[in-house]
């Protein structure tokens, strides 16, 4: 099973979840959902990822305006299922799949190796590097 799920996503999956990221985000931008988690909140969907036998998928959502995260993904989890018989209005697929949401932190850990790049000690050993310096 393990060589299973460490296997790349296939084509459909990887056009699923698009297509599934970009129905998400029409319906959210439509702010028809009423819980107050989310009242002028502007969510982005990132990445959508879709399992295997295209039952179940994970979208990975950024709250904008610094809205608190696991609020967000609360009351995202908690409409799925509104937002799932939303998908099934907007998309032709023979079964829609479950909907989880996540809270995407790939915007973050980008920050953090930002800064991590931005020290000088970094600064210095990387140009240190660049000029040919490979410590050995």
């Amino acid at each position: 099973m393990t060589a299973r799920s460490s296997r790349p996503p296939s084509q459909r999956q990887l056009r699923v979840g698009e297509e599934l990221r970009h129905a998400l985000a029409r319906i959210l931008a439509r702010d028809e959902l009423r819980d107050p988690a989310l009242a002028n909140t502007t969510i982005t969907v990132t990445e959508v990822r879709v399992s295997p036998d295209l039952k179940n998928a994970t979208a990975f959502v950024v709250p904008l305006g610094g809205a608190e995260m696991a609020s967000v993904t609360a009351a995202l989890n908690h409409a799925a299922g509104f937002l799932r018989s939303q998908v099934g209005r907007e998309m032709t697929l023979r079964h829609v799949p479950r909907l989880g949401f996540e809270a995407d932190v790939s915007f973050d850990q980008a920050g953090r190796v930002n800064e991590i790049l931005a020290r000088p000690q970094v600064r210095r050993d990387l140009a240190g590097f660049s000029e040919g310096e490979d410590g050995a």
